[in-house]
């Protein structure tokens, strides 16, 4: 079993050799015959693509909760391993990425291909997230269990290794332009919060404008999985992911709204003054029946 910080230094390298250079060419010795890789001791009844979005599912529960980039990343794996799926279906249409080949055991083929385009792509988006180190370590275990070898970083020729990394270098570079900022930690230069942040524990309130968002700023603040926050200050998510290359909805347009409902109820219109405080006393109500356990 491979050491954590040999993975992560390994997992580093294969990213760049993948995303930013091109390949590296791994030692082929075509005379030496693979060995008979075991069912894996866990759960032998799923399937690769199962196993693929377990470790996904547990890399998620590590890093801070953010639900547009998680879902992003949910479905970027879903279309990496879809289109290892239909590399090896004569009529299946590939999302992002759309060559064709054939093999002896398409089965297997399948199954190679769609973990090395997974695991490319879960290395790189959880390489600098909360967790990551433990994350890349399951990601790793999940190949091991597999039989493949972390070192087959080539992206040429057909076999399902290289065309896995070809899968995940197409899909990655595709992440890099859908407008969600990756590179800046999917943060928005352009917003910032038009109320100043709202001290839970002094009193009264400051607002600039009472039908806008005001950030609640606590002396200790934890995030939904645990995960002591350091600032204190609550950081809008996604303000702009209405503009993100959307996957099942219709163009956002100019707005960044792609279902529109039409304006919010707002405190001072004659015409939705009542209905906003009626369902701010909801909220207040159905708030005090959360069991805090």
């Amino acid at each position: 079993m491979r050491s954590r910080g040999f993975r992560i230094a390994a997992t580093a390298v294969a990213i760049v050799a993948i995303v930013g250079v091109g390949s590296f060419a791994a030692i082929a010795r075509p005379w030496e015959a693979r060995p008979t890789c075991p069912p894996p001791a866990d759960n032998p009844e799923w399937s690769v693509a199962r196993r693929w979005n377990e470790a996904l599912l547990d890399a998620i529960r590590r890093a801070l909760p953010n639900p547009p980039v998680h879902a992003r990343n949910l479905f970027y794996l879903s279309a990496a391993m879809w289109d290892a799926w239909a590399t090896y279906d004569p009529t299946a249409d590939g999302y992002f990425f759309t060559e064709k080949s054939t093999a002896a055991s398409r089965e297997a083929a399948r199954n190679e291909t769609i973990s090395y385009a997974a695991y490319r792509v879960l290395s790189a988006r959880f390489i600098k997230a909360v967790g990551g180190s433990d994350s890349l370590s399951e990601f790793a275990d999940v190949m091991d269990s597999l039989c493949y070898p972390l070192d087959m970083t080539t992206t040429e020729g057909n076999s399902p290794a290289a065309i896995g990394n070809r899968i995940a270098r197409t899909v990655l570079e595709a992440g890099l332009v859908d407008g969600s900022n990756e590179t800046a930690g999917y943060t928005d230069p352009k917003y910032a919060p038009v109320n100043p942040p709202l001290v839970v524990d002094q009193s009264g309130t400051t607002m600039t404008d009472p039908n806008r968002w005001q950030p609640l700023q606590l002396v200790r603040m934890i995030s939904q999985n645990g995960i002591p926050v350091t600032n204190g200050v609550q950081e809008a998510i996604g303000p702009y992911w209405g503009r993100v290359a959307s996957f099942a909805l219709p163009d956002a347009g100019p707005d960044g709204v792609p279902i529109d409902p039409g304006p919010p109820p707002r405190l001072g219109d004659p015409a939705t003054d009542a209905a906003l405080k009626e369902q701010v006393v909801e909220v207040i109500r159905d708030s005090s029946r959360l069991d805090p356990a």
